[in-house]
């Protein structure tokens, strides 16, 4: 079995993907993505992942609903909330349902990768 973390990033935005995969790959992460909230939680039905960034504003199944449908799953993998837009009641409501971090869209990448290996980190450690 692998040592290599597992991302799994779930974000409409199929070009940011892309590149963000790009970028994860070559620091050595193993990364799985989908499009869609629903896809999200049929893939964590059968996969596990180290960290998991969820954008906020998705159509279909949003960003909050993906999260809490991850949570009754029973699954405590750090999840990393991406959003364009500051709302402060549904930051609130992520955070309260154990969003790890949020960052605001455009993140810088660097900020990013560095927020996936922290929060993967402290996983680790606990």
């Amino acid at each position: 079995m692998s040592n290599l973390m597992r991302v799994f990033l779930i974000d409409d935005e199929k070009l940011f993907v892309e590149s963000l995969t790009k970028v994860l790959r070559r620091r050595e992460m193993v990364i799985r993505s989908t499009h869609s909230g629903a896809d999200a939680i049929d893939i964590l039905s059968t996969e596990t992942f180290d960290v998991i960034v969820l954008d906020i504003k998705m159509p279909g199944m949003d960003g909050v609903a993906t999260l809490k449908a991850i949570r009754e799953m029973g699954i405590t993998t750090p999840v990393i909330i991406l959003s364009g837009h500051v709302d402060i009641e549904r930051v609130t409501e992520v955070l309260k349902m154990g969003a790890t971090e949020l960052l605001l869209k455009p993140c810088d990448v660097e900020t990013l990768v560095c927020t996936i290996e922290n929060s993967h980190e402290r996983m680790t450690t606990v």
